[in-house]
């Protein structure tokens, strides 16, 4: 019986590979013809293994993420906060992982890990399973798209920091009418919009706190009345 040749790269190696390129410089630069130039292979060779650029970019989206750590000790919102607080982490390490268009729910092994992981958190309250499912997946949904905000807004902080500034407040006043948007002049009047602080711009992890203590309470509330 006549042997092929073994392959001397495999999926797990093209992944890694576009991973490392795409943190280099970022996501627009990962292409099939690119990652085998890195490889040091034909490009030809690597759709023997990964199908096409789209698969490949599923491949990276479950990779990117690493491993979920393990949940700490204590009751469900203690556990899911963390867990909210590691997706943000691990998100912010590789920013260009937003960019990755999304066609499905999660299917690769570390997506599941995360999953897994978070309905964990909920053993022991009185949720149902569909249940679990929503909270988790509201949870995430709130997540990425808070780690989506902060890396838009610090790419325009670095082309134009001014803009964050004071004067940001200022171009509201101007803009806003009062008897159109009473609500929103409102805030304005109040200073909310003047940031004389860079750090205040920077900083966004006060506004996530806030924003993930809202959503762990409303969760709180419905295993309340559940319970």
């Amino acid at each position: 019986m006549k042997r092929g040749r073994k392959p001397t790269i495999d999926a797990a190696d093209i992944t890694r590979a576009a991973i490392a390129i795409a943190d280099a410089e970022g996501l627009a630069a990962v292409s099939m013809a690119r990652v085998a130039q890195e490889m040091g292979n034909a490009t030809m060779a690597l759709y023997r293994h990964v199908k096409s650029k789209d698969e490949l970019l599923a491949l990276m989206w479950d990779e990117a993420m690493e491993d979920p750590p393990p949940l700490p000790d204590g009751e469900w919102r203690a556990k899911l906060g963390f867990w909210a607080k590691a997706v943000l982490a691990a998100i912010r390490r590789r920013p260009w992982f937003l960019q990755i268009p999304i066609s499905g729910p999660p299917s690769g092994p570390r997506n599941l890990a995360w999953f897994d992981r978070a309905l964990t958190a909920l053993d022991d309250t009185p949720l149902e399973p569909g249940e679990k499912v929503g909270v988790v997946m509201g949870l995430s949904t709130f997540v990425q798209g808070e780690a989506r905000l902060g890396v838009t807004l610090a790419s325009g902080f670095e082309q134009d920091p001014g803009q964050f500034g004071h004067r940001y407040g200022q171009r509201l006043r101007q803009i806003v009418d009062p008897r159109r948007m009473p609500a929103l002049a409102e805030v304005i009047a109040a200073g909310v919009f003047d940031l004389d602080d860079v750090q205040d711009v920077e900083d966004l992890d006060a506004d996530f706190d806030f924003g993930l203590h809202l959503f762990l309470e409303g969760v709180a509330a419905h295993i309340g009345g559940r319970a």
